[in-house]
This record gives structure tokens, sequence and C-alpha cells, in this order.
């Protein structure tokens, strides 16, 4: 059961404000050269990655000041804060660079707890190709241009739409591969998209059924967890040491039918 919360609708107003910024850049930039930073065997980070962040974090920290922000280009503001924003500028970034236009801007507010654990009380994610916005707050709905969605009421696996991630380590992809053969022969479809924030969303507005990562950090999922949470399904996590998480996000109706096992130890 999730927990009403109120907030300042300002808060809301604000984060939909740098996305939809981020998101223009995004659009601006799509038929340019694009400067790589960084680069290797299966990621990619751009300039426009950067650009992106600061722009958002020109918008939210302008109007919050006291809030830090936690991003994948980098972090700012007080750690100890008991309000931070998380952020991913372009979730998809690969997509994105090989034209492909399946990316997003995410971005999530967190609320220090009592056990000094963080908890996401906000989320927007942009699509800036499709002009969606998804937005959620605690104890809320997930809507999607300001109308309500849920979860699908699927509870076959042969019925169903399965998205799954993989990071590349060695140890991952010899975990997960196992479960995507057996997946790919009894589901009535596998994906990889490639954008961890818009599959959540996906799943929030029953598009997509479930989606599974072995491995996958905060600011992909802070987001889009609670519009999964808020839109009636079920968004299961284990922290790492270092960090990261492994997940599976659903309608509710599945996660254990999919009998993943050791994906999530």
């Amino acid at each position: 059961m999730i927990m009403k919360m109120k907030l300042p609708g300002k808060f809301l107003t604000v984060a939909v404000q740098a996305a939809r910024a981020a998101g223009k850049i995004m659009r601006d930039n799509w038929q340019n050269p694009k400067r790589v930073n960084f680069s290797d065997v299966h990621d990619i980070k751009l300039e426009l990655d950067v650009r992106c962040q600061k722009t958002i974090e020109k918008i939210l920290r302008g109007a919050f000041p006291q809030t830090s922000l936690l991003g994948e280009e980098g972090c700012s503001g007080d750690a100890n804060a008991n309000y931070r924003w998380v952020v991913d500028p372009i979730d998809g970034t690969v997509n994105y660079f090989f034209g492909m236009p399946h990316a997003a801007v995410s971005i999530a507010l967190q609320l220090k707890t009592k056990n000094s654990k963080f908890k996401t009380i906000l989320g927007v994610i942009y699509d800036p190709f499709t002009d969606e916005l998804w937005t959620a707050m605690l104890g809320g709905k997930t809507k999607l241009n300001g109308r309500v969605v849920r979860c699908s009421s699927r509870s076959r696996v042969n019925n169903s739409v399965i998205a799954m991630g993989f990071s590349k380590s060695r140890e991952n992809l010899e975990r997960s591969l196992p479960h995507l053969n057996r997946l790919a022969r009894r589901a009535k479809k596998i994906r990889v998209m490639g954008s961890a924030a818009l599959e959540l969303a996906y799943v929030a507005s029953g598009r997509l059924d479930a989606y599974i990562e072995r491995t996958i950090n905060l600011w992909d999922i802070a987001a889009g967890g609670l519009m999964v949470e808020c839109s009636g399904g079920e968004m299961f996590l284990k922290e790492l040491r270092d960090g990261r998480f492994r997940m599976c996000a659903d309608n509710g109706r599945l996660r254990k039918k999919l009998q993943l096992g050791d994906l999530l130890k």
C-alpha cells in the first residue's frame, strides 16, 4: 500500500519544466553530429548528456537550492539534504546516438526517511519524440499527458509482452541469457528496447507486462519505479553492494510466474 503524501505542486511543475527543456535539447540536436565524450565496448556518453543534465540542474536547483541532485552525469548540492533529485538526462543514449527515437528524460524526487534511506515521492519521464509525459506522485495515480493510466491485467506469461535489459559484464550475461532463451519460448513477445525509463513507463501504462534487468542504476529506475507502483504494479528491487539494483517491474500478476530465481539473487 502506497502512503499518500502532500507535496507542493511547484515540485511537479518545476520537474516537468526541466524535463521538457532537456527534451527540447534532444529534439533540436536530433539531426546534428554528436560529440562523444566517452565510448567503450557497450556504452556511449555524449557531450549532450552533460548539457541536458546542466539544463535540468539549473532549473531544479534554481527553484529549490537546498535540494541536492544525484545524476548520471554527476552530483551537486548538499549530500546531507533531506530532499534530492535523481536524474537521467538522456536515458537511452545509445539509441539516441544511432538515430533510434527511443530515449527519454527521467527525473525523480526523493525524501530521506528516518533510517536515512531515500524514498521516491515524485517521478517525471518525458519522451520528446512522441511528446509523451508521464507523471506520478506518491499515493497518487500515474498519468500520461494528464490522463490516468494503469498496468495491464494480463496474468498468463504466454499472453504477455516482456522487456529485458542487459548490463554487459560476463557474469550478468551468463546469468541473464538462459532466462531470455526460456522466456522467449514462453511469452507472447520479448523486447530489448534500450531505455529503462521508458520500459518502466510502458509497464505503468499497460504497454508492457513486465520488465527485468539484473543490474541497473538508481537514476534509470527511480522515477519509473514509482510510476509502476502508482499504476497498480509491483516493483521488486534488491540493492547491491555497489549501489546498483536487481530489478523486476511487473503488473502485479506475473513476477512469480516468470520463475526468475537466480537472476534476481
